[in-house]
């Protein structure tokens, strides 16, 4: 398989920063690293968007996750490997992503689920990475990205080592 045409956001000018800037700015809630990465992860597995899978499957092994949980985000709701609050993240990825599927995809008991375990700033953070990272996904999967093991090399330098 070959990509339909240069990533969308490497080619016009202003498209990567304005990406990477909304993804940083989503990330300064003090909301745990690890959980952005699962709804992160969670996200790409819907959408089919192998770079992302790829992606943030190798970024939580690099921040110290079990293969356990990292194999398991697919399969969540039958799993013991995620906290009460990292559960109700991942049905928020859900529900957001899938926004086609129901006329009410962010139900009230999905929200006061997740309400329960985050405050304002943590939920402003999780519902951003999320459209954030679906635009990724969109990207990626209409234009054909493929992964690959250039991927591995992107690894150091957003953990900032």
């Amino acid at each position: 398989m070959e990509p339909r045409l240069d990533h969308p956001a490497q080619t016009l000018p202003g498209a990567m920063q304005a990406l990477l800037k909304l993804d940083k700015a989503a990330g300064g809630s003090g909301l745990p690293e690890t959980t952005l990465e699962l709804v992160k992860l969670r996200a790409g597995q819907i959408n089919g968007c192998s770079g992302c899978v790829d992606l943030h499957s190798r970024l939580l092994k690099a921040m110290g996750e079990s293969d356990e949980r990292v194999f398991m985000v697919a399969a969540w709701r039958e799993s013991s490997y995620f906290s009460d609050a990292e559960r109700a993240a991942l049905a928020l990825a859900e529900a957001m992503t899938r926004i086609a599927d129901r006329a009410d995809p962010v139900t009230d008991e999905i929200w006061a689920d997740v309400a329960r375990h985050y405050d304002v700033a943590q939920l402003s953070s999780l519902v951003l990475s999320i459209a954030a990272i679906n635009a990724w996904n969109r990207l990626n999967v209409a234009t054909r990205q493929i992964t690959g093991e250039w991927i591995a090399e992107q690894i150091p330098a957003m953990l900032g080592r």
